[in-house]
């Protein structure tokens, strides 16, 4: 069972968390004028809607933004008073946040300090006179935390989780989505447009050549690296992504770059590894192409922009405004940035929390919003739903008992990982400066790139957390694990003191959906120790298909908005954990009742426990967006907008229309219910 670790700091008691003051089930904002049957979203939410504005700095607003923002706030308070009171900074993490967050708040010596801290990487890239030397250079900008044009890392081995692997991925392109290079519709022209600008201010600042000769050599590399970039949706399909090669195999696969010397200088002086994973051959073929025959000029120009785009947010105000431009206000609709303080956070921590330092944002979150009672409640809650969600396997019609007793295998074996790690890393090496914020990214690249190579030759930490406890998000861990962080279990998704119907569609959802995930169209590939196995029979294979392939199809049909519709392959292993992962929910809702012995037609504030489950999932999903927003998600996230995380997951339930006694003929009641699990 995973323990919390709470670091005992002197902390004052007013800065408790901000998000644990929030109402656990909000019903305030229920519509009189919409039926439960007809669209439960606008029944919930349609009232909150049409009285929220979004504010110029967002470019949503809901739930997981509002307890971000809280989270975040949360946390600004925690760093102000780590400055104010250095005593505080007890522990390596706190040493490095304390002053990683002093060096993004310092505006006048990030000004003042220019582009010195990305001088070296500049001079090297400048320095690029011979093609022999594009390998280390490449590996070089890699350890530096800039892909370009490949990304790395190491983990566990998919088919043998007990090794870590290196793996190479494609990446390396500026606009949003491989397909924007060669989309000719108006959203991807202004796109295009805006990127070109964004360019010419990055190079122009660096006091870069960004003439139109430039600019168009720079689109038409980056467009035939586009056109060896997978799509999306098939970059979903694992066994696709794994082919185990030597050096000298990737030599002979992808011509025209030296590999063995590029992975010399990407292990640094470590024994260079003898077996790694490709993800996309034919994308390393193309870097290889390009790298024989690409002019060094073009090269050094895609380079430094790489660098100088990475490094943007965390330059001086010209670049730090051109990178807002483009990426703030051009791709999602953002009218101003987001507070200071609040984008040093992200920078810091990162939209997942796998950023080299993030886990001492999470141990300051935890020492002051999450308590061994919550996660003591919400262990419960994941045994509720895992033990739903083996009666539902065992109950399936159309599966075999040999691949039932594999799945079942698979389930027991699942790893929950709730709250925070039981000790915090040391950042042995690190160190970091509290007036250099650009060159502390850099630090804590190369800092993060030395660990993951000496992870090469140790064996695989399954207790290891890898994403900061303090991210509003939940995960499925490559080693069969389902990951809940401390930052999430906070309401409206869940609180210790909330009735379980509230709990329950509120993180019990995502519980389901989690678990689900390691049995979605991907998920389903790994075994009961994470590693990629096909453990179906040809006959489960095909039934499972056939059901996932409708639910590609319903969600498919979907269209948010005019000339925009969802992708339903892109989607799909969401999509199933929506679908699967509410009802097994709310079987989990069902034994926690029976165990109280609530009766299930008892009514709290109106409402019985089943109504508040959906009212409580609904509320989750709240969310207002910016329609450049939305065309992005449409085009890159492999989420459906919110609001069909209701509507769709609900009319395919029976559950649903129970609650509210919604008849046949009824929006909320599908006509040919999707069932996977």
């Amino acid at each position: 069972m995973p323990r919390l670790h709470r670091t005992r700091l002197a902390l004052a008691a007013t800065l408790l968390g901000l998000a644990a003051q929030a109402p656990a089930l909000d019903l305030r904002d229920l519509s009189r004028e919409v039926s439960p049957c007809d669209d439960f979203y606008s029944f919930v939410n349609a009232n909150w809607d049409a009285v929220t504005e979004l504010p110029a700095s967002r470019a949503r607003i809901g739930s997981f933004d509002q307890l971000r923002q809280a989270n975040d706030e949360l946390l600004n308070r925690a760093l102000k008073e780590l400055a104010d009171q250095p005593s505080l900074q007890a522990t390596p993490g706190l040493k490095l946040i304390a002053a990683y967050y002093a060096s993004g708040m310092d505006e006048a010596a990030i000004e003042a300090r220019g582009l010195t801290s990305a001088t070296p990487l500049l001079n090297r890239i400048n320095a690029l006179q011979r093609r022999e030397d594009l390998p280390a250079l490449l590996a070089l900008l890699n350890r530096s935390g800039v892909s370009a044009p490949l990304g790395y890392g190491v983990q566990p081995d998919r088919k043998d989780t007990r090794k870590n692997v290196l793996g190479l991925g494609q990446s390396g392109l500026g606009l949003p989505d491989r397909d924007d290079y060669f989309r000719d519709d108006a959203r991807t022209r202004t796109l295009k447009a805006a990127y070109r600008t964004y360019t010419r201010a990055l190079l122009t600042g660096a006091g870069l050549a960004a003439g139109d000769a430039e600019l168009d050599a720079l689109a038409a590399f980056e467009t035939r690296l586009a056109e060896a970039s997978r799509e999306r949706a098939k970059l979903r399909d694992p066994n696709a992504a794994y082919n185990p090669m030597s050096p000298a195999e990737l030599n002979t696969a992808a011509p025209g770059l030296d590999w063995t010397a590029y992975l010399a200088v990407l292990t640094a002086g470590a024994k260079l590894p003898q077996r790694l994973l490709v993800a996309q051959p034919e994308f390393a073929a193309r870097v290889g192409q390009l790298a024989a025959e690409t002019p060094l000029d073009v090269w050094r120009s895609y380079l430094a922009l790489r660098v100088l785009d990475a490094l943007a947010p965390r330059l001086p105000k010209a670049l730090a405004n051109a990178s807002f431009e483009y990426r703030g206000k051009a791709i999602t609709g953002l009218q101003a940035p987001a507070p200071r303080n609040e984008d040093v956070i992200l920078q810091i921590g990162g939209r997942t929390g796998t950023e080299p330092v993030a886990m001492a944002l999470g141990e300051l979150f935890v020492a002051r919003a999450f308590s061994p009672e919550a996660q003591k409640r919400s262990l419960q809650l994941v045994e509720d739903v895992r033990a739903a969600m083996k009666e539902r396997i065992e109950k399936l019609d159309w599966m075999t008992a040999p691949t039932k007793a594999r799945a079942l295998d698979k389930l027991a074996k699942m790893q929950p990982v709730i709250g925070a790690p039981a000790k915090w890393p040391q950042f042995e090496g690190l160190q970091l400066s509290s007036t250099d914020y650009a060159g502390n990214w850099l630090k804590a690249a190369l800092w993060h790139s030395d660990r993951q190579i000496k992870d090469l030759d140790a064996p695989v930490e399954r207790d290891r957390w890898r994403i900061s406890p303090h991210i509003v998000n939940a995960f499925a861990g490559g080693l069969n694990q389902i990951i809940f962080p401390a930052g999430i279990l906070q309401p409206p998704f869940f609180s210790a003191t909330a009735d379980d119907a509230a709990n329950y569609g509120g993180i019990g959802m995502v519980i389901g959906h989690e678990i689900t995930h390691h049995f979605d169209d991907s998920g389903r590939n790994f075994d009961a120790g994470g590693s990629l196995t096909d453990w179906w029979t040809a006959e489960d294979a095909a039934g499972y298909k056939a059901r996932a392939d409708k639910v590609a199809e319903r969600y498919g049909a979907i269209s948010p908005l005019p000339g925009y519709t969802i992708n339903g392959r892109l989607t799909l292993g969401e999509n199933i954990s929506d679908v699967s992962g509410l009802p097994i929910a709310y079987e989990g809702l069902l034994r926690a009742l029976k165990r109280s012995g609530t009766p299930l037609d008892k009514k709290t504030a109106g409402y019985t426990p089943a109504q508040r489950f959906f009212i409580s999932n609904a509320l989750v999903w709240r969310s207002k967006v910016r329609t450049e927003f939305l065309i992005n998600q449409l085009r890159t996230d492999s989420h459906s907008p919110a609001k069909y995380r209701v509507l769709t997951p609900m009319a395919n339930t029976p559950y649903f229309s129970q609650a509210f006694s919604c008849k046949p003929g009824s929006a909320m009641v599908a006509k040919d219910p999707l069932t996977v699990w």
